[in-house]
This record gives C-alpha cells, structure tokens and sequence, in this order.
C-alpha cells in the first residue's frame, strides 16, 4: 500500500513539474490565456498529492493507535511535574532539596 501511495504521489507531482515547465517554455508561444490555464492547473496538484500520499488505506493499520496517534510511553513511577511546587498553605512536595529550594524563593525559614 506504501508503495501504491507513493508512486502516486511521485506521479502527481510530475504531472505538476511537466504542466509547469511545458506552460513556459513553449505553449504560451501559442496562447498565453493556455498557458495561465495550466499553471493554475498546475497549482493545485500539490496539495492533492500531498493527501494521496499521507492517506492511510484499509491495510494500514491505524485503528490499534489511541486517538490515531501514537501516545508517549508513560513516565517512571518517580517523575513529578518540573514544576512541583509547594501549596500556598506550607504544604511541602515531599522532596527536601525541592522544598528548601521554594523556601529560599518564597522567603521563607526552614522549618526543622
């Protein structure tokens, strides 16, 4: 399915390259309004290609990935957010060096 995809999209975008470059180098020889034509048509193959090739097909598998992504891989049992910080009402985080260091920036005394 990968390689039906992308010979598609390759295909697109050469049919854009070759609408391009055949528009200015010879066709607006004959009729500038055909040549105008062709780049405008030449315009959209890309975005169309675009979704051709990243389309997921019946074969991919895409219906075992929660939310059709793939998720982060969950954090160790000892991570805490970088920004843990102690509650308003002198609650600590549990983490000394953590707690001394809020402390310091709060003003506040160590408590034993």
């Amino acid at each position: 399915m990968y390689r039906r995809r992308r010979r598609a999209y390759f295909v697109l975008m050469g049919v854009c390259l070759v609408l391009f470059v055949s528009a200015w180098a010879f066709v607006r020889l004959w009729s500038m309004p055909a040549a105008i034509a062709m780049c405008v048509v030449a315009m959209v193959i890309p975005p169309v290609a675009a979704m051709v090739g990243n389309r997921k097909g019946p074969e991919d598998r895409w219906w075992d990935e929660p939310g059709g992504q793939r998720q982060p891989p969950p954090p160790p049992n000892d991570a805490r957010p970088r920004d843990a910080r102690p509650r308003k009402d002198g609650g600590a985080t549990g983490d000394p060096e953590s707690d001394a260091w809020w402390d310091e920036l709060d003003g506040r005394k160590r408590r034993g």
